[in-house]
Order: structure tokens, then sequence, then C-alpha cells
């Protein structure tokens, strides 16, 4: 399909968002193929069954969707994101996770050497990180939020138990990995 030709919203036929996934494609398809099939006595409609084979057909290969997805834009202003932007969402993601694990190990740390002081003041904290207030901020909102520490009488930070229960859970699992790993590594 290019400029020129008439343009049809294959997402509206389809009745789905432009950013959903390919599982999410095809069940909307399946399910409004089955509805609109010449078969179906009380919802049969030739023209919206074909409409929407049509529409499945530009959008089911990745090459496909890909073109489609250009002209979808220019015509619509829809922006997709791009590979970059999500590669940049999955390492921002990971820098996350690497900095609640840093805050988790050191305020586990803290409560096994002074189990009856075990709050650590909040900028020590942002310091060890070195990250923004408002990164900072997200941290310790998702971290309380799940119940992995606490602000205490003094407005320090906490780990509680669950909080001790992660970080050992999560050091087994790096020991397996890491046990893996060498094991993978050995000539058999």
């Amino acid at each position: 399909m290019d400029d020129s030709e008439h343009f049809v919203d294959f997402y509206k036929v389809l009745q789905v968002k432009p950013n959903c996934d390919t599982k999410v494609l095809e069940a909307s398809y399946r399910r409004l193929a089955k509805m609109y099939h010449p078969d179906h006595i009380d919802t049969a409609d030739a023209q919206r069954f074909n409409d929407v084979v049509e529409a499945y057909r530009a959008l089911r290969t990745p090459a496909e969707r890909d073109k489609y997805n250009i002209l979808y834009s220019k015509r619509t202003g829809f922006k997709f994101p791009s590979k970059d932007d999500l590669n940049l969402d999955e390492a921002l993601a990971i820098s996350d996770a690497d900095a609640h694990a840093r805050i988790l190990l050191h305020l586990y740390k803290r409560r096994r050497e002074h189990a009856q002081d075990a709050g650590v003041g909040r900028y020590f904290v942002q310091v060890m990180l070195n990250c923004s207030d408002e990164h900072f901020e997200f941290h310790i909102w998702y971290l309380k939020s799940k119940g992995f520490i606490e602000i205490t009488e003094q407005g320090t930070l906490a780990i509680t138990i669950e909080g001790v229960d992660h970080v050992i859970s999560m050091s087994q699992t790096s020991v397996v990995e890491k046990l893996r790993i060498t094991q993978s590594g050995d000539p058999l």
C-alpha cells in the first residue's frame, strides 16, 4: 500500500490499538473473523469479514506491519516508539533494578551490623546512588510500596522483614546462576 492509495485504518477494522502486540492483534482477528464469517448465521457480514481478513494480512508479519505503520503515522500523526526508545526503556528498568538491589543490600548490611539502630539517613543512601532527587524518590516509593523498606520514627530508611527475605532470595538465586555458569563452562 503506498501513499496514493485509499487509506484504510486496519487497526480500527481489527478494533485494536496501533501499538498492540502480535498476540492481541491475532486474538482480535480470530474473534472478528469468526463473528463475521458467512457461515455464522446470526452475525454474518461478508464485507466486514473481507475487511478483517485484509487488515490482518496487512499487519500479521513484522515487515508488512512496519510498512503499514509508516503510512499510518503519516496519515494519523500517531507516533510509534522506535526500537531505540524501547532499548532505552529497558536500560532504565535494568538501572532501576540495580539501584533497588544496592539500596536493599546497603540497608540489609546496616540491619545486620546494628540491629537496634538499623536506620540510614536518606541523604547517605542518595549519595551512594548518585542520583537526582526525583529518581531517589521513585526508588524509595517503589521499595516502600513493595514493603521492602520503611521510614523509621527518626525519618531514616530501614529494611523490613520482607526486604531481608528478598535480599536473601536474590542472593540465593545469584549463587545458583553463578554455579550454572561455572558448570556450563566445564568440559564434559
